[in-house]
C-alpha cells in the first residue's frame, strides 16, 4: 500500500505537466490550495478521495489513472464443459452459492421424464431447439425465445423433445433465490 501511495505524487505531477498546467491554474480549477497541491505532488501529503476527485475531474482522467490502480484481472469465465451422456452442461458462474448460471445443450436421446424435487428456484430460456418441461401436472414445450421459471420443490424434469438437441440458459438459485428480469418496454 505504501508503494502505491508513494507513486501517486509523481504521477499527479507528470499528468499536470503533460497538460501544460501550472499549480496555480490547477488550484483555481479545483479549489485546492497551491501549497496542498505541491505537497501532494512531492509526497509530503497523503492523497485522499477529497483531493483526488477534483484533480481527476480537472484533468478529465479516471481516478484509476491518478492512483495507478492495478489492472482488473481477466473478466472472462474459463468455461469447463461437463458431459452427461449426450448432453453438455457449461457452468457460466464460478462463485459457489448464490445464483448459478449454466448453458446446457441437451441431446436428442428421448428419455422418459423422471420428475425430481430439490431446494431452489430455476429460470430457463430456450436459445435453440425445443425444450420439453414437465412441471407438476404440466407438460409443455418451450420454443426458441421462451422462458419458464419455477420453484424446484415442485416435481420437475426437462429435456429435448427428441427431434433435435435443445440449447438453453439456466439460472438456478439453490436457496430459492429468484432471478429478477427487468426489461424496459419499447416505446411505440
Amino acid at each position: 500500500m505504501d508503494e502505491v501511495l508513494a507513486e501517486v505524487g509523481p504521477r499527479l505531477k507528470r499528468i499536470r505537466q503533460q497538460r501544460n498546467c501550472t499549480l496555480v491554474a490547477l488550484s483555481e480549477t479545483t479549489g485546492i490550495s497551491v501549497s496542498t497541491l505541491s505537497r501532494l505532488e512531492s509526497g509530503q501529503r497523503k492523497p485522499s478521495l477529497e483531493l483526488l476527485l477534483p484533480i481527476a475531474h480537472a484533468h478529465q482522467v479516471p481516478l484509476d489513472e491518478l492512483v495507478g490502480a492495478p489492472p482488473v484481472g481477466d473478466p472472462r469465465v474459463r468455461l469447463k464443459p461437463v458431459r452427461h451422456g449426450d448432453s453438455v452442461v457449461v457452468p457460466l458462474t464460478q462463485q459457489p452459492g448464490g445464483l448459478q448460471a449454466y448453458k446446457m445443450v441437451i441431446g436428442t436421446t428421448k428419455k422418459t421424464p423422471d420428475p425430481r424435487t430439490h431446494e431452489g428456484y430455476e429460470w430457463l430460456y430456450v436459445l435453440a431447439g425445443k425444450l420439453r418441461l414437465v412441471l407438476a401436472d404440466h407438460d409443455v414445450i418451450l420454443k426458441v425465445g421462451e422462458a419458464a421459471e419455477f420453484d424446484t420443490r415442485l416435481p420437475h424434469w426437462f429435456g429435448s423433445t427428441g427431434e433435435a438437441p435443445v440449447e438453453i440458459l439456466s439460472l438456478f438459485g439453490p436457496q430459492g433465490e429468484r432471478m429478477h428480469v427487468r426489461a424496459k418496454p419499447r416505446g411505440d
